[in-house]
C-alpha cells in the first residue's frame, strides 16, 4: 500500500485542537514513535506522520516497487481520474480512493463525489477500493454503487474498540452488515451485482 496524495502534513485542524496527550509516565505500546520526547513538544499526530511523509515520490517509484516485490502493490489517496490512469500504467493492482476522512485538506472532494469518475476511468481493469466517511451500511451500498469493488471502514472500527475492545470492534462491523443488507432488502437488491448507478439519486 502506498499513499501518494500526502507529500506534506496539512493543517489537520480538529486534530490540533484536540491535541491528545497521554499523561506522564504512560505511552502508545502500539506507536513508540508517538512516545513523548523531551526534546519537542510535538502533537502526537505530527510526530508519527511527518518522519513518514517523502515529497520527492513519483510515479516511477510506483513502477520501481511494482518490479521489487511479487506482493500486489495499491495505490492509496486517488481522487482524480487521470491518476486512477497513471496508477494502472505504473503498475497498480488496485486503485484506492481515499481522501483520509478529510483530515488533511481542508474542502477536499467527498470520496463519494470523485469514485464514479476514477471507476470509469480505471474501466475495470483493476480493483477500486474506496473508504472516507463511511459510518453507515448504506454507506456502503453507495459507494458500491458508484463504481468501488471494495469499501474500507476505519473510525466505526476504532469506535466500538475503544467502546468494548474486540467485541465492541466486531459488533461495529456487524451493524455495518446488518445495515448494508436492509438498504440492499429496501432497495430491491438480491445481491452486490444488483447494485449499480441507477439506485442513486441525484
Amino acid at each position: 500500500m502506498v499513499t501518494v496524495d500526502t507529500p506534506v502534513l496539512g493543517a489537520r485542524d480538529t486534530d490540533r485542537r484536540r491535541s491528545v496527550r497521554l499523561p506522564a509516565g504512560m505511552h502508545f505500546a502500539n506507536l513508540p514513535a508517538l512516545t513523548p520526547r523531551a526534546e519537542d513538544d510535538l502533537p502526537a499526530h505530527r510526530r508519527v506522520y511527518v518522519e513518514r511523509l517523502d515529497p520527492t515520490l513519483t510515479w516511477q517509484d510506483i513502477t520501481w516497487l511494482v518490479e521489487l516485490t511479487d506482493l500486489p502493490v495499491v495505490v492509496k489517496g486517488v481522487l482524480r481520474p487521470d491518476d486512477a490512469a497513471r496508477a494502472v500504467e505504473h503498475g497498480a493492482a488496485a486503485v484506492w480512493v481515499s481522501n483520509h476522512g478529510a483530515r488533511n485538506l481542508d474542502t477536499v472532494v467527498p470520496t463519494a463525489v470523485a469514485l464514479p469518475a476514477v471507476a470509469a476511468e480505471v474501466g475495470g481493469r483493476v480493483p477500486v477500493l474506496v473508504d472516507s466517511g463511511v459510518r453507515r451500511g448504506v454507506d456502503v451500498l453507495k459507494a458500491l454503487c458508484l463504481g468501488a469493488d471494495a469499501v474500507f471502514v476505519g473510525r466505526p472500527y476504532l469506535w466500538g474498540l475503544a467502546a468494548a475492545g474486540r467485541e465492541g470492534a466486531l459488533a461495529a462491523l456487524h451493524m455495518l452488515d446488518t445495515e448494508l443488507r436492509m438498504a440492499m432488502g429496501l432497495c430491491g437488491a438480491r445481491d452486490l451485482s444488483a447494485l449499480g448507478p441507477d439506485l442513486i439519486w441525484r
